[in-house]
């Protein structure tokens, strides 16, 4: 059911009940995630939320799917992605790191944060953990490295994005932009070509100095 109406208005829609859910998750942690503070929010009644969702509970899951849908199956998309080389490659997952529809940072914060508390969402980061890792890995496989150095590659370049968001790192676009080609050789042992970063510039709108 998208959307319904009774006499006193708008019940709303799934997807704006799970909306404000989101917010309230990145803004104040999951103790926020309640029905009726969601309620005044959307200016909607309490009840109106059953329409879309059983409890608490399946909104709470709706909402670690939207992660898992978003962060996980995005990640593992860009790391299969088509590429001319692993350099190449590895700018298809940086991706990731700057395109907030691709991989939502504030989300997976959120999300860890919440694993603090919940031994079930400690499950499901440490699931999607593994499932990225070797994602990564598998990626640079298909460009001919061994298992190992495959793995060890990948825990690399995933674990410093993952310090990057568990520390709220905050950097200007174009420093970042500048460190891109340093991160890339370091993780993959190649040098990114020109056309290959002027490709991964574009995409994002950046014009290098």
């Amino acid at each position: 059911m998208d959307q319904s109406l009774n006499d006193s208005g708008w019940r709303g829609s799934q997807e704006g009940w799970l909306e404000a859910a989101y917010t309230s998750l990145i803004d104040s942690g999951v103790d926020s995630v309640k029905i009726l503070p969601l309620a005044k929010k959307l200016k909607l009644s309490r009840t109106s939320f059953y329409w879309f969702f059983k409890d608490r509970e399946e909104l709470l899951e709706a909402l670690v799917q939207k992660w898992r849908d978003r962060n996980t199956g995005n990640l593992v998309r860009q790391s299969e992605a088509y590429a001319e080389s692993l350099a190449e490659a590895m700018l298809n997952v940086f991706d990731c790191w700057l395109n907030k529809e691709l991989f939502d940072s504030q989300f997976e914060f959120a999300i860890r944060s919440w694993a603090l508390q919940s031994e079930d969402i400690l499950k499901e980061v440490q699931e999607a953990d593994r499932t990225r890792v070797e994602a990564i890995s598998k990626m640079f496989m298909r460009f001919g490295l061994e298992a190992v150095p495959a793995d060890v590659r990948a825990r690399t370049t995933y674990l410093v994005q993952i310090g990057y968001i568990s520390m709220q790192s905050q950097e200007d676009i174009a420093v970042r932009m500048k460190r891109i080609p340093e991160y890339i050789a370091i993780y993959t042992g190649q040098v990114p070509q020109q056309r290959e970063l002027d490709r991964f510039f574009a995409r994002h709108g950046h014009k290098p100095d």
